[in-house]
């Protein structure tokens, strides 16, 4: 970290929390009632996931890995922009930054690897209905999660390692709520293009290949669809693939916009309001989404519900 007239910096300032009173009072109430929202909804999915058998199958699977990445994901942001929110100097530590950006972006790249396995399930599913339980075995089910998070996490050592053997030499105030990559970023000296370039290709193999893939099964999947002559079939052929579609129009169109561009195109406060989009915003919508739209899970959660309720009232007596 030292480098001429550099000077190792040991703590960060996140400067994008306000500094009104009454605003910090209601960034803190509106980011716990979200936090509070997103566990709940993604716990009550792995619940009614683990405790219905029916839903004992890799799309359901995959669903309910996907909602404890989420969870994880969301843990490793938001307690800490809560406790900041409440402290009167808003300090990060160097060793803290570092890990917080590690476990963020290795859960991030996971989460899109992770869309693009259920996306090779759902094409599995339509395109090769007959080989489907041939194909998607529980060893294969473990190991495509598996390869997500072991490729997300190296994905995110290689990124951020990249940004924090740079020295910090432009100040130590961060322009954002949580160390993310392309704020920290701003506050290194001596970038060179190979730097900027190491930090697009994490980008690339994180976003635009995990994208590339769900698009090769969707295409796949489309030509099956066109091929299938009742109405009704191609509905509810659409009908699975429909709430996976939107989750990933939602990840992919704002992890695209913040990480896949130049440096150079940051911009503070817009880059504060998509982060939390992102970082709050999918996690939120992606239980509802996946909810609303599937009756297996409605039923399930009616189920862990109702047996909760049931359990409550026999204690009771």
């Amino acid at each position: 970290m030292h480098q001429g007239n550099c000077t190792a910096t040991l703590d960060f300032m996140l400067l994008a929390f306000p500094i009104e009173l009454e605003l910090e009072v209601l960034l803190f109430l509106g980011i716990s009632l979200i936090y509070a929202i997103i566990t709940t909804g993604n716990v009550l999915i792995m619940l009614a996931i683990w405790g219905d058998p029916h839903l004992h199958t890799p799309m359901y699977f995959f669903l309910g890995t996907l909602s404890l990445v989420e969870l994880c994901y969301t843990a490793v942001v938001v307690p800490q922009m809560l406790i900041t929110s409440l402290q009167e100097r808003k300090f990060i530590t160097f060793i803290r930054c570092s890990t917080q950006m590690f476990f963020f972006i290795g859960l991030g790249s996971a989460d899109c690897f992770l869309l693009a396995v259920m996306a090779y399930d759902r094409y599995v599913a339509i395109c090769k209905p007959l080989r489907y339980t041939l194909i998607m075995t529980q060893q294969l089910c473990i190991q495509l999660v598996a390869a997500s998070l072991l490729i997300g996490f190296l994905i995110s050592l290689m990124l951020v390692v990249s940004v924090f053997h740079l020295p910090f030499c432009d100040g130590h105030g961060i322009e954002h709520f949580f160390c993310d990559v392309p704020p920290v970023l701003q506050l290194t000296s001596n970038k060179t293009k190979l730097d900027e370039v190491g930090v697009f290709i994490s980008g690339i193999l994180a976003i635009a290949v995990p994208f590339i893939l769900i698009c090769a099964s969707y295409v796949f999947i489309a030509v099956t669809v066109l091929q299938i002559q009742s109405s009704d079939g191609r509905r509810k052929t659409i009908s699975t693939c429909s709430s996976h579609l939107a989750v990933v129009t939602l990840q992919y169109g704002c992890c695209s916009f913040m990480y896949l561009r130049p440096s150079s195109s940051f911009s503070p406060k817009q880059d504060q309001m998509l982060s939390m989009v992102y970082t709050l915003g999918t996690p939120l919508l992606n239980p509802i989404i996946y909810t609303l739209r599937n009756r297996d899970v409605k039923a399930a959660l009616k189920n862990v519900i109702s047996n909760h309720i049931f359990q409550r009232k026999s204690a009771g007596h």
